[in-house]
């Protein structure tokens, strides 16, 4: 029993030592997770007092940077070198001689603050862009955010309410940098096979928006970006086999040569001018209506009270320019622009109609033209554009041909009208007659130029801007081309030229406008003297530029694809000798009218059917594009006759609206209200497109692509573009065609008094 006793001690003790490590272990656990909560508490506390102990030394300094900066280390440092260029550029080495020693020091506490997690640098971390998704098909815009830049600079102004717990870090909203921080864009081209080359000009090259030292200068950046993308260091550059190179870079600020440009001053003699002229009329207008007591004894004006009243008073005296100010009064010709009346038996209504609607669909093609320059969807906008439901904006260029037609129409209608003019014409001898079609070709000029002149320097003046402002690499660059190459515009011949070169290049019809009124006019009076001569020329012109057309797009292999389109501008969309085919069928509708070629007996339902049947080849011809992966033979073939049968659908509107008839839709656009808008069509012709591509270069981000919002944009600018036509009209359009109209009536009243005298 005694020694059965003695070996279960040792046995009890083990349990009881077995016990206590139990327990002890199970103490040592709850002791362990409270002291992990506190460990993570008080490392909170420490990383805050780490934040604020970085900003005050940050605020110390303000200027300089430290002399030595201790090497902080992160997890992070790699993957951001690799990925974000702005953090990339303070790891790039550099002597003193590329990059100031300030520049270099600025950086480098960027690189510090940013590893620190420091707000201000996180902040400039988030503000700088970076590669989003969407590259493949055309995401080249790595903007960033420039209001976060400027946050940088100075607290965001917002109120939060101290009553609710929040887990940001309050110093995003409060913390500026030590230093100035200006927000730039740098571009890049690249040549990567990973994206959609479209080939319709900026598509290649990457926008990257960087919140920068001040002290840093353009060039020293542009230097520390080369050395970043060559270096591989950039990972997408590798992924996407971008290889890009540095093209330039932007401060986002307006030159001060912008003040010094000739187009400013001309465009302030411009306003100046005008203004005063409209002064004068308000003056004259207000001494006309003024009562008798009130006329001093000249009769025309009330007495001055100012010194500016009385130079305006004593220079108002001369009959000739009171008869000259008359065309600027404001409130004659807003009365004007909005005058409705019942349409005349001989007028033709359907043209006011036909005038609003092509110019209003042409404004939503140039809405989505140049919206293609700052989407980042490329390849989808060209893909909607492609779609069976879409042709109606992709096609919209060919309405140019409604403009050319009526223009044909009414030139040789006018003419063949007015009985005097011909025999005039008939009567003069040669030099009269150049006298006359000097006279005729002047006041086109008189009613088309001035309006047109303001506008090209306007264009001037609106892309010198916004090529500093604009975070956008701006390909056509019109303020070069203006500045170049004002003389053709100023001779309406710039369509003769590459349309790349063009200044405003969407005024190639203007152009072609001109030459065709003096070829018109030419033949017109040829016409009157040698009948046969000029009817076999005519359809010569019209044989000859159908068979020109044929022999262009086969020899340059025209098709009818955007990229090819456009590369293939000059030959075949801006080309007076191809574009003159729906002005020659609007001019022999006109003479077939006028010599009563056109008196066909039709019943009501025959006639109506004709009408419907018109209106089918018209929007035919417009979605006859939407197959455009065709041969060059069937696509220049699909290129001409349907610019045929287009135009002879509106040649047969117009004819028929010219005699009294139509159907349910023509009575439509022979509605009154379309006057008030035809009045203004050559205006919004004319600003349209600058309108737009100012308000798409000022935004701060690239757009997206998508066909409802697309909606609401075109309404905004069709706004914005009918109340900036009204204001050009009132002050550049109505008055001189206005002193034309004056002129005009002069040399009637001259020309009928003569023969009283003799």
């Amino acid at each position: 029993m005694e020694i059965r006793r003695r070996t279960s001690l040792p046995w009890l003790a083990l349990m009881l030592l077995l016990c206590l490590c139990l327990g002890t272990g199970t103490a040592k656990g709850d002791i362990s997770n409270q002291s992990s909560t506190q460990n993570t508490h008080w490392q909170q506390q420490q990383q805050q007092q780490r934040y604020q102990s970085h900003l005050n030394e940050s605020h110390a300094v303000p200027e300089k940077p430290p002399p030595t900066i201790s090497i902080v280390s992160s997890p992070h440092e790699m993957h951001l070198t690799r990925t974000s260029l702005i953090f990339g550029l303070t790891k790039v080495p550099a002597n003193e001689s590329q990059v100031s020693a300030r520049c270099q020091g600025q950086l480098r506490q960027v690189q510090r603050g940013i590893l620190t997690k420091q707000p201000w640098a996180m902040k400039v971390l988030d503000a700088s862009g970076t590669k989003p998704s969407g590259f493949v098909y055309g995401q080249n815009y790595w903007l960033g955010s420039r209001e976060a830049c400027i946050g940088v600079q100075r607290p965001v102004g917002i109120t939060l309410s101290k009553n609710f717990e929040r887990v940001m870090h309050y110093g995003i909203i409060t913390q500026q940098a030590p230093f100035d921080m200006d927000y730039r864009v740098i571009y890049l081209s690249h040549s990567s096979p990973w994206q959609v080359e479209i080939k319709l000009m900026s598509e290649q090259i990457i926008h990257i928006g960087l919140c920068l030292p001040r002290a840093c200068s353009s060039q020293e950046v542009k230097h520390l970006a080369q050395e970043y993308v060559t270096g591989g260091m950039f990972t997408e550059s590798e992924i996407f086999d971008i290889r890009p190179q540095v093209v330039y870079m932007k401060d986002l600020q307006l030159k001060e040569v912008f003040f010094e440009r000739p187009s400013f001053r001309l465009l302030v003699a411009c306003v100046l001018a005008t203004g005063a002229l409209m002064l004068c009329a308000q003056q004259l207008t207000a001494a006309i209506k003024a009562p008798p007591s009130t006329v001093d004894d000249t009769g025309l004006l009330a007495p001055a009270e100012s010194e500016v009243w009385r130079a305006l008073h004593s220079l108002l005296q001369w009959r000739r320019l009171q008869k000259f100010v008359e065309c600027f009064d404001v409130p004659t010709n807003w009365a004007k622009i909005f005058a409705v009346r019942e349409n005349s038996p001989n007028e033709i209504p359907l043209m006011n109609g036909l005038r609003s609607v092509c110019a209003i669909w042409i404004m939503v093609f140039h809405v989505v033209w140049f919206m293609y320059f700052t989407v980042h969807n490329k390849t989808v906008l060209v893909s909607y554009a492609e779609q069976a439901f879409f042709q109606y904006v992709s096609s919209a260029p060919l309405l140019v041909d409604v403009f050319f037609t009526i223009s044909g129409f009414l030139q040789t209608f006018n003419f063949l009208r007015n009985s005097q003019q011909i025999e005039t014409v008939r009567h003069n001898s040669l030099r009269q007659n150049l006298k006359l079609f000097g006279k005729l070709l002047f006041h086109r000029y008189l009613r088309l130029g001035p309006l047109y002149l303001v506008v090209m320097a306007t264009v001037d003046l609106v892309y010198a801007y916004i090529g500093d402002v604009s975070i956008y690499h701006i390909n056509e660059r019109f303020d070069e081309m203006c500045s170049r190459h004002w003389w053709r515009n100023l001779l309406f011949i710039q369509n003769l030229f590459d349309h790349r070169d063009m200044c405003a290049n969407w005024s190639w019809s203007l152009a072609c406008e001109m030459q065709f009124f003096i070829l018109a006019n030419g033949l017109l009076f040829l016409y009157v003297k040698h009948p046969k001569v000029t009817k076999a020329l005519v359809a010569s012109a019209l044989v000859s530029t159908i068979v020109w057309s044929y022999g262009i797009g086969l020899s340059i292999k025209f098709q009818l694809s955007f990229d090819a389109a456009f590369a293939t501008g000059t030959e075949i969309y801006t080309s007076p000798f191809v574009r003159v085919l729906p002005y020659i069928l609007g001019a022999i509708t006109a003479w077939c009218l006028m010599e009563r070629c056109l008196q066909v007996e039709l019943s009501e339902s025959r006639e109506r059917l004709y009408w419907h049947f018109a209106l089918l080849v018209f929007f035919g011809c417009i979605y006859s594009t939407v197959r455009r992966d065709l041969g060059p033979l069937m696509a220049i073939t699909l290129f001409v006759m349907g610019r045929l049968f287009f135009s002879l659908s509106v040649c047969w509107m117009i004819a028929g609206s010219a005699g009294g008839r139509g159907v349910w839709w023509s009575r439509l656009l022979e509605a009154k209200g379309f006057q008030h808008v035809s009045r203004l069509s050559y205006a919004i012709y004319l600003l349209n497109p600058l309108v737009i591509a100012l308000f798409y270069s000022l935004t701060s981000s690239s757009t997206h692509a998508d066909p409802f919002m697309l909606c609401v944009v075109t309404c905004g600018f069709a706004v914005i573009c009918y109340l900036a036509s009204i204001l050009f009209s009132l002050a550049f359009e109505l008055p001189y065609s206005n002193l034309s109209s004056l002129l005009l009536r002069r040399d009637r009243t001259s020309s009928s008094s003569k023969p009283k005298n003799a």
